[in-house]
């Protein structure tokens, strides 16, 4: 057989607030509800263990129990025996004490099967007789450590952190020892709720059986997680059941039958209290895709008010434009009258000395003079209004040059504000995506920086955090329509071209497919790999390393000032 050895997270669910555990609890269904304050606080803890891969009818072995800082004298072993379609358990262990000298909260204890990958799978309650305790259980997992934890009771789906014991290799396991990276993040966490602040701290009556309190303890924690709103039909078969064992305590049914009916009670309010944590979560998921849609319903009303204020700023230069030609042509028409008026004042004035002449040649006829200046001073008086329009034309061309250039100099104005409005929009941009990641201006445009700890190690895998992040970027790409994005990969010197070239491609194209999923376009958005052709700092130091290895995403286009 083989012994894996593995680094093992377990969740723990540390500062649980006592549960009641009167010796006659009122059904959960006659509670006051009061004020809630919360039951725990997930921690996560690192804890080395030996996990073995007991092969598939490979016989029977042994393995030893060890006390861990909690119970430093607790002690134990265990058959283990790889059977047909399952591995069969038979522990024993010696020198423990009860449960709730760890804390108020625990009430048992729960042997747990640990694979490598994380997964926690519960083989039974390690029920105390004094200070031993034999528990026989089976495990369909073919590699996996064994620990106890101290649990508030026995049908818990996920270990605490108080671990009191845990396997040890004996020399007679043999086996060859491998080293196994353990999925981590695949552990589920522990999902309670909270209690009422009043809790007090049990006092265990021995003339009570221990399962009577933990059904307390269950009901309690199902009724304060909302197990009597999302799942009410199992929360109130449990709340029945623990009345019933109440009830049957007090008419002193028999230690069995209370206990029989109690640990119905805990299974089936361990039931409703994992209904409830699953519904609360597809509740939220329903929440964050109506957040989603709305978003998207607020980016696309955006998005027409602004191609609305475009077109409208192009139909007034359009306007402005006609206006100036329109100017023109009236100036030009001006200046062509004044030289007419010009050309047509020095004929008269040509004319009406030629009557001058004729006037001094013909003086002698009278009549026919006195006529002919008649006829010039008419002439005369029609050439000063001619001059006198002419003059009032070209006062009306300058009042039209005049508007045509506060006309220009209107859509001048227009061209700037247009200009401004990119600078402004440029700036919003860089404020919002420097809230999400760390985001620079460049003359190629917003580049923001995703380091290497948003992937996993030698992995083109998005972790949770980086999803996150890159569904706000996604967000803020979908509020501003008509920008390009430029997705660049690169690493740092450790290995070869080949290696680094084909991660950094592959972290960029998932950054790029992760955006696509989240509803950018696809024709906005290229991705590219350089490998550790573009280092931004020395790849001597750790410091340095670190820093060329991430991604950047280079935002760019003409709605903030900057092309491809």
């Amino acid at each position: 057989m083989r012994m894996s050895s593995v680094v093992f997270t377990l969740i723990g669910l540390s500062g649980i607030s006592s549960v009641p555990a009167r010796c006659q609890m009122q059904p959960p269904a006659q509670t006051q509800t009061q004020a809630q304050q919360p039951l725990y606080s997930v921690t996560v803890v690192a804890r080395p263990i030996k996990a073995i891969n007991y092969l598939h009818h490979s016989g029977a072995t042994k393995i030893d129990f060890r006390g861990t800082v909690l119970a430093p004298l607790a002690k134990g072993h265990a058959d283990v025996e790889s059977t047909r379609g399952a591995i069969r358990v038979q522990a024993q262990f010696d020198k423990m004490q009860p449960a709730n000298s760890l804390g108020p909260e625990y009430l048992t204890y729960v042997l747990w099967a640990i694979s490598p990958e994380g997964r926690a799978v519960n083989l039974g309650e390690v029920v105390l007789d004094g200070v031993k305790s034999r528990l026989d259980g089976t495990v369909e997992l073919q590699a996996f450590a064994l620990i106890v934890t101290a649990e508030p009771y026995f049908a818990v789906t996920q270990p605490s952190d108080v671990v009191v014991l845990e396997n040890v290799v004996r020399p007679d396991t043999l086996g060859n020892v491998e080293e196994v990276d353990a999925k981590l993040e695949l552990l589920q966490r522990g999902q309670y709720a909270s209690v009422s602040p009043d809790s007090q701290t049990p006092r265990l009556d021995p003339r009570i059986p221990l399962g009577l309190f933990e059904a307390r303890n269950a009901v309690q924690i199902a009724k304060t997680a909302g197990a009597d709103r999302y799942a009410q039909e199992s929360y109130i078969k449990a709340a029945t059941l623990l009345a019933q064992a109440e009830g049957e305590q007090k008419h002193k049914a028999g230690k069995k039958q209370v206990e029989m009916t109690a640990r119905d009670a805990v299974q089936t309010a361990e039931d409703a209290r994992m209904i409830t944590v699953k519904r609360q979560e597809e509740e939220r998921l329903a929440q964050e895709r109506q957040a989603a849609a709305d978003r998207e319903a607020r980016a696309k009303a955006e998005a027409e008010e602004a191609s609305k204020k475009r077109a409208d700023a192009e139909r007034a230069e359009l306007e402005a434009q006609l206006a100036a030609e329109r100017a023109a042509r009236e100036q030009a028409a001006a200046e062509a009258a004044k030289a007419a008026a010009i050309a047509q004042q020095q004929a008269l004035a040509l004319e009406a000395e030629r009557s001058r002449q004729a006037a001094e040649q013909s003086r002698q006829d009278a009549d026919r003079a006195a006529r002919e200046k008649q006829d010039a001073d008419a002439a005369k008086a029609a050439a000063l209004a001619q001059q006198q329009a002419a003059e009032a034309e070209a006062e009306k061309s300058r009042q039209a040059a005049a508007q045509s250039r506060q006309a220009a100099e209107q859509s001048d104005r227009l061209r700037q504000q247009a200009e401004t409005e990119k600078a402004d929009l440029r700036a919003q941009l860089l404020k919002q995506l420097n809230l999400v990641l760390q985001t620079r201006d460049s003359a190629r445009g917003l580049i923001v920086n995703m380091s290497d700890v948003l992937f996993d190690t030698g992995s083109a895998t998005l972790r949770q955090g980086a999803r996150e992040k890159l569904a706000k970027i996604s967000g803020i790409l979908l509020a501003h329509p008509g920008l390009n994005l430029q997705i660049e990969g690169h690493t740092d010197s450790v290995g070869s071209d080949e290696y680094n070239q084909g991660l950094s491609e592959h972290r960029a194209a998932s950054v790029r497919d992760y955006l696509v999923q989240q509803g950018v376009p696809a024709a906005a958005i290229t991705s590219r790999g350089f490998g550790k052709t573009q280092p931004v700092a020395s790849n001597d130091t750790p410091e340095g390393r670190q820093q060329n290895r991430r991604v950047e995403l280079v935002v760019n286009g003409a709605a903030i000032g900057t092309s491809d």
